[in-house]
């Protein structure tokens, strides 16, 4: 299936100030709270990620229990 962006080439710096123009105009009384909102959510990503990355170094870091060390 073709791309949009296939058949009309990338965006340029007009098109890109042209769509954020209408966004400001449609959400612009709510765009500080969903600005908001997005940030909260890339933190508590980073918060998740962090906390997986934390249980796999930690599971890496493990000591064999005596049933593995007699294998």
């Amino acid at each position: 299936m073709p791309s949009l962006f296939a058949f009309f080439g990338m965006p340029g710096h007009l098109e890109l100030l042209i769509v954020a123009g209408i966004a400001l105009l449609l959400f612009g009384h709510r765009l500080p709270g969903l600005m908001r909102s997005l940030g909260r959510g890339v933190v508590e990503f980073k918060r998740g990620v962090a906390g997986i990355e934390d249980d796999i170094e930690e599971a890496g870091e493990a000591k064999p229990s005596k049933k593995e060390k007699d294998d």
